[in-house]
């Protein structure tokens, strides 16, 4: 079966051996003045931000937000994701689809260069998605069911083509990130799993990058950041204010970051922060919190294969007895409880969906049916929750306390992200209940529904219920082949009708997103436009929200701010 996540846990454990063994790992760019990365000064400005670690910048194996947003920094796609919930040209500038549906031709923009100076051709663009298929990991499961190959048929034409049809494939499109082939080759290790590629340069690519995009790996540290410099000759050019450098690092706790915060050292936090700490960061001068929605969700995922949660009843007592409105009111305020597993921003979620509400009585009626009703002491629920997300800590507390008002104990853990991820590999390493953020990875329910809840990635951090379910697996399957966009969203309604009727998740919330980031000196196109009351809606497709290379810095407003002028 093939499983999105399932090597990665290899490499997790690679990356903690390195770091146990070297403690600080650090690897320098290959890039020089020659092919446009740029050279550190001492006066130069980074746009420094966090998020959730360990983050993996090979295209083919990171898929996890903090993986995203490094990605997409790093690399370029053929087409990229707009707030509006649609694509437009980035390496392609146009495409043609066959009358078949099954052939796809891309006209590539010229002149584009990678951060070693090699133009990017159409041969980069066959050989990426070669190797995503081929290394089986990463957005790999966008395009596995669907992709037969990809060849060039130019220096700037590229055809790729289809097993089936794929209805959203444009809007997945995003997530195929492009590597320069020649720097992969020279970097490929044998012997390796992947016969005449060895290694396929996977060894290389944990701490180096092959991209495009606008910035450059400058330094990595496995366990802790990455900085990334700015690429002078990105096609897509630069405003005279665009960060020389991007460092993204780890989560940190609460003081910590809001230390970090105060003294400036850190521009845009992640958004994994208690609320807390959100409102004394919005007291600081010069600094402002936004909120907004972004089509990510909060979930509560029940493993639907282990007692007592593989019993559906038991399942619905749970989404019965849980209190929503203590988390959209008190722990994450703006946000608005999820109706299903589709969040209420994306193209294809029902409106008129059936959503659980809190209702004791209800509550109290489904664990009645229950096969568990009468051995509630012998089978306790277990919970994990993330520790880079401390609110987090919150929503495991009200749910255990929730569930003891009708007689369910549940064990409560605190676990880092990458050990979540390990366990969610295995279903018997898998807990009970599992919360957890998921964003869409293309901009339409189907990114949804297919991650959350096919088989295909069932061991996943994404789906810790292991539904396995074959019904939803054809209609999932169905829907995505459906060329017609009003068709397609049609089936999406029945497919979520049919999931929530099984009960696999509690639906939390539809996360409304909180940032706080230093207003007085940096620009960031989506909290600037949030401040101004122009819009409440971030994109919808995890990471592209921290697209660096639109932001602008200030230094001397910083310079006036630590100084007190």
């Amino acid at each position: 079966m093939y499983t999105k996540r399932l090597g990665r846990v290899g490499v997790v454990l690679v990356v903690f051996l390195i770091s146990a063994l070297l403690l600080t790992f650090w690897s320098s760019s290959t890039s020089t003045s020659k092919t446009g990365a740029y050279t550190a000064q001492p006066t130069d400005y980074t746009i420094h931000t966090t998020e959730d670690w360990p983050t993996y910048i090979d295209p083919a194996v990171g898929n996890d937000f903090s993986d995203s947003i490094a990605l997409l920094n790093l690399y370029d796609s053929l087409v990229f994701p707009t707030v509006q919930g649609t694509v437009k040209p980035s390496l392609a500038v146009k495409w043609g689809l066959s009358k078949n549906g099954l052939v796809y031709t891309f006209t590539l923009r010229h002149g584009v260069k990678f951060h070693n100076g090699d133009e990017l051709t159409g041969e980069d663009v066959a050989f990426s998605m070669e190797r995503l298929l081929t290394i089986k990991q990463g957005f790999a499961y966008l395009f596995s069911p669907y992709v037969k190959n990809a060849k060039a048929t130019g220096k700037y034409t590229v055809v790729i083509t289809l097993k089936k049809s794929f209805g959203p494939f444009i809007s997945a499109l995003p997530r195929l990130y492009i590597l320069n082939k020649r720097t992969v080759m020279a970097h490929i290790v044998k012997p390796g799993t992947y016969g005449a590629f060895g290694d396929y340069a996977t060894k290389w690519l944990l701490t180096h990058d092959a991209g495009s995009g606008p910035y450059t790996v400058q330094k990595y540290n496995v366990i802790s950041d990455l900085l990334a410099a700015k690429f002078a000759k990105y096609w897509g050019g630069w405003s005279p204010n665009a960060p020389n450098f991007f460092e993204e690092s780890a989560s940190s706790q609460p003081a910590s970051e809001y230390a970090a915060f105060a003294t400036r050292d850190l521009d845009i936090t992640d958004e994994l922060l208690p609320l807390e700490t959100y409102q004394s960061m919005a007291k600081l001068t010069g600094a402002t919190v936004v909120t907004f929605l972004n089509g990510h969700n909060l979930n509560i995922m029940l493993h639907t294969k282990k007692p007592p949660t593989d019993d559906v009843h038991f399942r619905k007592a749970l989404a019965y007895v849980f209190d929503y409105n203590a988390v959209i009111s008190s722990i994450y305020p703006g946000s608005v409880q999820s109706k299903g597993p589709v969040p209420a921003t994306l193209l294809g979620f029902d409106p008129n969906l059936f959503h659980y509400h809190t209702n004791l009585q209800k509550a109290k009626a489904e664990l009645a049916q229950s096969k568990y009703a009468n051995k509630l002491d012998q089978y306790p629920v277990t919970l994990s929750w993330c520790a880079e997300a401390p609110a987090e800590e919150k929503v495991a507390l009200l749910f255990q306390a929730n569930a003891a008002e009708i007689g369910i104990k549940v064990q409560i853990t605190k676990k880092p992200f990458g050990s979540m991820e390990a366990d969610a590999t295995n279903i018997k390493t898998t807990p009970n209940a599992s919360i957890v953020f998921v964003a869409p990875d293309y901009p339409e329910a189907g990114a949804m529904l297919s991650v959350r809840y096919s088989s295909a990635s069932a061991g996943s951090w994404e789906q810790c219920e292991w539904l396995q379910n074959s019904a939803i697996d054809k209609m999932i399957n169905d829907a995505l082949a459906t060329a017609d966009q009003a068709a397609r969203l049609k089936k999406y309604y029945a497919i979520q009708a049919k999931i929530v009727d099984l009960c696999p998740t509690i639906w939390v919330m539809d996360q409304a997103e909180k940032r706080a980031y230093q207003s007085a000196y940096v620009d960031w196109p989506v909290g600037d436009a949030i401040k101004a009351g122009k819009t409440a809606v971030g994109s919808s497709v995890m990471g592209y929200n921290l697209y660096a290379h639109d932001m602008k810095v200030y230094p001397q407003k910083r310079a006036e701010l630590l100084s007190g002028s």
